[in-house]
């Protein structure tokens, strides 16, 4: 056995009202640059919806993830380093530009200074952020919102193969729920799998994955083989860039930036321990419905002492171990059960994990006149739920029903235990046994699930100096702040840093060669093709090239 930590995340769908407000800050701290109009590292989701980019979850398209070869082990869906190579300079697995859609602005110059007119009124039309001409807007990265495109683009979502008569589209009998997604942080990611220069890592100390942007060379290997479809490219620096889990902040203890905005308080994270010897044999079971309890196995038990024991000789710290031990995230996942990995069936081993959502279900009772909290009527609405139960297995579960179905009972059997004590009735312990829990067992879950505190829902130890390399960036310049880099305080204009652009051109021909800010580098994919750029091409004998 071999402890490893592992930063984690649930979010409760039944608490997401849809707002964006996470995506809307995630925006704002990390993808606020140019090159980064497209990118969601966080993004909110209508389902049923296609989704972003436009239909991800069809890995027969996408080829992305694992699956099992011949002989039972795993082997990338896009194909090995074969393949790879082959497809070096043309990856035919990329999403399109229409896949994700084509940012936009709005020309207010048109609109704020337009000279005083009597026959016609001004307006600002959509300006292409790419091209900078105008554009006719087809598609965004919440199209589906409010199941704005849902009727006309019905047959278009993945998860709807083989419910499709389950499901009602009729305006008046529609469902939908909302689908925060970033970055999973698997245990198994075929992203650093997929990169030829090796540039995507998983952190050691506690399971982040990232891309070092030195070292990556924009092949976009990472794009394909990632089935979430969460890693993107920058057309400006030719770099993948990808959700950070907020690693700066992490390494603080203070959770990440999607976390510490959620209007719902739907989020939690906490640090698991699991065993790494195990991760590939869980990863291979053979049947797609047994992922679920197979991953959900191999996360220890932070007060077995066997565990304790095995974490301390892997260099753990004390102060994380105790972290484990009061991890919300843990709680969800293997005390209560009633947290799921979203598409277990990719293989990745996912650590973003998801409550799936009940309040349709309340509606549907309240609506029929009947009582919302009763147990009996939960039960009975579970079975003819207008979100059908396959539709969610299909997302959190590889289709296996039984399991949904065992965590919305959960729920709901949560809901009326704690109807009757805030009524101040007498709890009927039937209930909670109902569901194979107790009644104080559902007092704790209840207590985490809708009132717990910030330090409950954010469990997150300090990172440590001695083991993460410094991880705290206490030097003269934050490494987030490089140029071209993801970082949250760009000091230079994009045009000033040996890119290619208009402003790269005109200083070039105003002023001369552009002198580059240490640590830029040009390389083919961010040289605009004028001049003869330091470091671009072979030195001679005689100087240049």
């Amino acid at each position: 056995m071999r402890v490893m930590a592992q930063m984690s995340m649930v979010m409760n769908l039944d608490k997401c009202i849809g707002c964006h407000t996470c995506s809307v800050t995630c925006k704002q701290a990390w993808t606020n640059r140019s090159g980064t109009e497209y990118m969601w590292f966080n993004n909110v989701e209508t389902r049923p919806g296609q989704g972003y980019p436009r239909g991800y979850e069809d890995q027969e398209k996408w080829k992305g993830g694992w699956e099992l070869g011949r002989n039972g082990r795993l082997k990338l869906k896009a194909g090995g380093r074969i393949t790879k190579l082959l497809q070096l300079f043309s990856n035919p697995r990329l999403p399109g530009i229409e896949d994700y859609y084509e940012p936009w602005t709005y020309e207010y110059d048109n609109l704020l200074h337009a000279p005083a007119q009597q026959d016609t009124i001004p307006t600002a039309p959509p300006k292409s952020l790419i091209t900078g001409e105008r554009t006719d807007i087809q598609w965004s990265g919440n199209w589906d919102d409010d199941l704005g495109g849902t009727y006309l683009h019905k047959d278009k979502d993945p998860m709807l193969k083989g419910i499709e008569e389950k499901v009602q589209f009729e305006f008046d009998e529609t469902f939908m729920f909302y689908l925060p997604r970033i970055c999973e942080h698997c245990l198994n990611p075929t992203c650093v799998a997929s990169c030829p220069s090796g540039a995507i890592y998983k952190r050691e100390e506690d399971g982040i994955v990232l891309v070092d942007q030195d070292t990556c060379r924009g092949w976009r290997m990472c794009v394909t083989g990632c089935p979430y479809k969460k890693i993107y490219f920058n057309h400006r620096t030719g770099k993948a860039e990808k959700c950070t889990f907020c690693y700066p902040r992490i390494e603080q203890g203070e959770p990440t930036v999607c976390a510490e905005t959620c209007v719902g308080r739907l989020r939690y994270i906490g640090l698991v321990l699991y065993d790494a010897d195990r991760v590939t044999e869980a990863a291979s079971t053979t049947d797609e419905k047994d992922l679920y309890v197979a991953q959900r196995d191999i996360i220890l038990d932070p007060h077995d002492p066997e565990v304790i024991r095995g974490a301390e000789e892997g260099g753990i710290p004390h102060d994380w171990i105790m972290a484990a031990q009061k991890s919300p995230t843990y709680r969800l996942i293997k005390d209560y059960e009633v947290a799921l990995p979203l598409h277990p069936e990719y293989r990745t081993m996912p650590m973003v994990w998801y409550i799936p959502p009940l309040s349709p279900v309340v509606d549907v009772v309240r609506d029929t006149g009947y009582d919302a909290e009763d147990a009996d009527s939960l039960f009975a609405a579970i079975d003819a739920l207008r979100i059908p139960v396959e539709y969610l297995a299909n997302l959190f579960t590889a289709g296996d029903v039984p399991t949904v179905e065992r965590v919305l009972y959960r729920m709901a059997a949560m809901r009326s235990y704690m109807r009757d004590i805030n009524l101040e009735r007498e709890p009927k312990e039937g209930i909670a046994n109902a569901v194979g829990m107790d009644g104080e067992t559902m007092q704790e879950m209840y207590r985490l699930l809708a009132i717990a505190k910030y330090d409950e829902r954010y469990v997150i130890p300090v990172g440590h100096h001695e083991s993460a390399h410094d991880l705290e960036a206490t030097g003269t310049e934050c490494p987030l702040d490089a140029p071209g880099g993801p970082g949250m305080n760009m000091s230079l204009p994009e045009e000033s840093m040996g890119m290619s652009g208009p402003g790269y051109a005109t200083k070039r021909q105003e002023n001369g060669p552009v002198d580059r800010p240490e640590g830029v580098r040009i390389n083919l994919l961010n040289w605009d093709g004028k001049g003869r750029p330091d470091g671009l091409f072979p030195q001679t004998s005689g100087g240049r090239a």
